[in-house]
């Protein structure tokens, strides 16, 4: 009897787990949680042991994404290697017989996320520099992981950079590249370009590109790091630190360059390279995020440009000169940006000297240009809680109809100030915004801080049921619940109140946070109270029916 004769014979559930297509998508709902929780990769391990045909999808999902080379190493015979601390070491040469077993896995592996450096940040094992010099010298060609598609490289020196060579393969179309950020330097000279270079010309399809030179010390990284973008035409996705003039250039000719994320040099851009930024640039940009100096930087880069992204966000280090040229930036945006694109605005200030001028200020009119982006749904002012935003009710009201789709709505998170919309401007904002599900606006709670509970309902029953997230911003309040009972009614569906900082509001913040957990818990209470009162009354008034109609038909028979 043939194979296929025999498989006719077995049941149909059988035949079914035979389809490796219905497999492999049984084991990904084992996998989707997280593939790096352990539970999971025992239920795949015990998976793969349990018959022939399930061992090639079960192993496919545990190796599929990798955490670290560790895994790999520990697979080979326990004579090989040694553990020091948080280190794996060899003992001994590599044979034939360990790089058959080294070939068991590594063919499976998708996705490695490695880390070259120790830091107090993870706790993941790493390899010694030894490994690496011996598994270069693989008897089959290079490279390590063949199927790799996805590769992080962090904490990198320049002593283990050379080494992500072993692992760029021609499917590989995400590359992650992060520096050491304690201690040791890093360099981008020669050697690290040339390096580069060898990437791009052996990972041609790299779409997803990340390059992070962040330092949490005073060193700072040598060299251009911009200069190995040149080496991609085909980027979809750019994070990278500062970037050089001729940088910016070369991205904004990239066809499929949809997310940018980089920082600008200290200086303007000059006035020939705004000049080719007048031509059609940055043709599918849908993100852009722009760190710099001041907004007048990113405001002569904006000032040629014509550009439909969704999202723009924008960070400044310098604060209190950042918020006063902030309004010139803000206008120049309708001018760059389609309006019927834009969705969601950052603006990010940072400010370097808080004793510069604590009193800083900005006026509401200043966001007046965004009014012409009918569609954005979130905008997210953040100034470090040192600046505060001159709102009134007029100003939120016309944000409120200029915005009909607005989802999200930050304009002071931490700050605490005396220029506050009233309530009624607030329940308007809900009104015009039936979407809105997270506000920061400061708010004179006041009115309904008071101890007796209205007997109707607020608004003549009015409710917004988007709004999910509140932003007290360090108000004190002295009767929890009837500002619950009036929440709970505006906007039921809130179930997060925060906003309270202690270094801008004072440390007494127990007594706050309290305060306003018993109006977050309330909120959740109150309407089931309600619920139960409404339904006393319609059982009273069935009840009242049902014997009306009783005693009516015993005066009928008399």
């Amino acid at each position: 009897m043939n194979t296929e004769n025999t498989v006719s014979y077995l049941p149909a559930a059988t035949r079914c787990m035979m389809i490796p297509e219905l497999l492999w998508k049984i084991f990904e709902q084992v996998n989707v949680v997280d593939p790096f929780v352990r539970s999971v990769r025992k239920t795949l391990l015990a998976l793969a042991l349990t018959c022939k045909l399930f061992s090639g999808p079960a192993l496919d999902l545990v190796w599929r994404n990798l955490r670290g080379f560790e895994p790999l190493i520990r697979c080979l015979p326990r004579s090989l290697w040694k553990q020091e601390n948080r280190k794996l070491e060899f003992q001994r040469a590599m044979t034939l017989d360990d790089w058959s077993v080294f070939c068991k896995y590594n063919y499976r592996v998708r996705s490695l996320v490695h880390q070259c450096h120790q830091s107090y940040m993870s706790d993941m094992v790493i390899c010694d520099t030894e490994i690496w010099r011996a598994l270069s010298c693989s008897p089959f060609p290079l490279p390590l992981l063949p199927n790799l598609t996805a590769l992080t490289w962090t904490e990198a020196t320049n002593e283990t950079f050379q080494y992500i060579l072993l692992f760029v393969t021609p499917q590989l179309t995400k590359l992650d590249i992060s520096v050491v950020r304690f201690g040791i330097s890093f360099t981008l000279g020669p050697s690290e370009q040339s390096i580069f270079s060898s990437i791009a010309k052996s990972c041609p399809s790299v779409s997803h590109l990340s390059l992070s030179y962040e330092r949490y010390d005073s060193q700072s990284i040598v060299g251009d790091t911009s200069i190995v973008l040149h080496f991609w035409s085909h980027l979809t996705s750019v994070r990278i630190g500062t970037v050089s003039e001729a940088a910016i250039l070369h991205l904004s000719s990239l066809p499929s360059l949809r997310v940018l994320e980089c920082g600008l040099p200290s200086t303007s851009i000059s006035t020939d390279a705004q000049k080719l930024l007048q031509r059609p640039v940055f043709c599918a940009l849908e993100e852009l995020a722009v760190t710099c100096k001041s907004p007048v930087i990113l405001g002569a880069f904006l000032e040629k440009l014509t550009i439909t992204p969704k999202i723009l966000s924008f960070t400044f280090a310098r604060g209190v000169d950042s918020v006063r040229v902030l309004p010139d930036l803000i206008s120049r945006l309708p001018n760059a940006c389609a309006h019927s694109s834009l969705q969601k605005v950052q603006l990010c200030i940072l400010d370097e000297d808080r004793s510069a001028d604590p009193n800083v200020s900005i006026g509401a009119a200043a966001f007046q240009p965004l009014f012409a982006f009918r569609n954005l749904r979130v905008l997210d002012f953040t100034a470090d809680g040192y600046c505060t935003v001159r709102m009134d009710d007029a100003s939120l009201l016309q944000m409120a109809k200029a915005w009909p789709h607005l989802e999200e709505l930050y304009i002071s998170r931490s700050s605490h100030s005396n220029y506050r919309v009233t309530l009624h401007a607030f329940v308007l904002l809900l009104w015009h915004c039936p979407r809105l599900r997270s506000v920061a606006v400061l708010i004179d709670w006041s009115t309904i801080d008071v101890h007796a509970i209205p007997p109707d309902l607020p608004y003549q029953g009015f409710s917004q049921k988007a709004l999910t997230n509140l932003f007290i911003n360090g108000w004190r309040i002295e009767n929890p619940t009837s500002i619950a009972a009036f929440l709970s009614a505006i906007a039921p569906n809130v179930q997060f109140i925060n906003g309270w900082d202690s270094d801008i509001h004072g440390y007494d913040s127990d007594t706050i946070d309290n305060s306003w957990t018993v109006v977050q818990n309330l909120i959740a209470t109150l309407p089931m109270v309600r619920e139960q009162g409404r339904r006393m009354v319609l059982n009273r008034l069935m009840r009242g029916s049902y014997n009306h109609r009783a005693a009516a038909q015993r005066g009928g028979r008399h």
